[in-house]
């Protein structure tokens, strides 16, 4: 499985990388929303290369043209709410993908126990095409599992990209356990070393949804 950690090298991620961490630029909830989403075209942009092209004749006011055009049919999916900017920066460059939206949350027993519940599914069929399931944060890799398997219930992907802003080194290696290998590739702005006792990636950047769209109550 092919893992890319974009903190590895040196880019513009690592730039809006920061701007998301820093706990007084957060106070601006619309940076903090674009900067997801000028993660989200960068990454879209990455991913591009990826995919399978086809050869088109453009038609020009002088001549005909040759041009590579892709030839996989995507779908973007995301998992409310955090990951709705994060969404709209693959759009932006994926602009004739089918779209999905999955609502996975946590459902608390205790303090620190809780169950990840899945409510709400929208998808097109995927039998075949190109799966971009995006999510800022990839905490415990639960709700990311979780979220596919409910995509499952819409066909077979021919090939899945998992992305995410900050993963956990432990939901990385979730993410290899649960999804197919020859299949998956995982793109992520930074791995950072651990999460709490709240399963929170330590140092992240806190709560996404609620530095995008203000606290929930």
């Amino acid at each position: 499985m092919k893992i890319v950690d974009f903190a590895k090298e040196n880019s513009l991620i690592s730039q809006y990388m920061s701007e998301l961490r820093d706990v007084d630029l957060q106070k601006d909830m619309m940076r903090f929303r674009k900067n997801l989403e000028r993660i989200g075209e960068i990454m879209a942009y990455e991913i591009s290369k990826t995919l399978d092209y086809k050869t088109v004749d453009t038609q020009t006011p002088l001549d005909v043209a040759k041009s590579h055009v892709i030839d996989s049919q995507i779908v973007l999916a995301t998992i409310f709410r955090a990951g709705v900017p994060f969404h709209q920066g693959f759009l932006n460059f994926f602009d004739h993908a089918q779209n999905a939206f999955v609502s996975a949350y946590r459902k608390y027993k205790e303090k620190e126990n809780f169950d990840v519940c899945i409510e709400y599914l929208a998808s097109p069929r995927l039998d075949g095409k190109t799966l971009i399931l995006a999510d800022p944060m990839l905490a415990t890799g639960a709700s990311m599992e979780l979220s596919y398997r409910a995509l499952l219930t819409k066909g077979m992907p021919a090939k899945i990209h998992v992305a995410s802003v900050i993963a956990s080194k432990q939901a990385v290696d979730y993410v290899k356990a649960h999804f197919p290998e020859d299949r998956t590739e995982v793109w992520i702005g930074a791995v950072d070393d651990k999460i709490n006792e709240h399963s929170y990636i330590v140092p992240g950047l806190g709560d996404a949804g609620d530095l995008a769209y203000g606290i929930k109550e």
